[in-house]
């Protein structure tokens, strides 16, 4: 189970972008911080990012390649019709 205020951060920043965009997974942690440090926040980044990968709510990709797990470096994307 994830944290629900890590998925609000991650589903707001995409929301504001423009339909298609990423974000990367540290723009949610920053998000969470606010002025505090922001690495600290990551390991709840990535739960709710696996979360969110499992309801099938956003997808992730590395330089345009699409991933089926969180491997490495990532970019979070809203799944959107037409997506696989």
């Amino acid at each position: 189970m994830s944290d629900s205020s890590a998925d609000k951060a991650i589903l707001t920043l995409l929301d504001e972008r423009s339909e298609g965009a990423t974000i990367c997974p540290s723009e949610a942690a920053r998000s969470l911080a606010g002025d505090e440090e922001w690495r600290g926040e990551m390991q709840r980044v990535h739960e709710a990012v696996d979360c969110l990968v499992r309801s099938g709510k956003v997808r992730l990709s590395w330089k345009g390649r699409p991933l089926s797990a969180r491997s490495g470096p990532y970019r979070i994307a809203l799944l959107g019709k037409g997506q696989p």
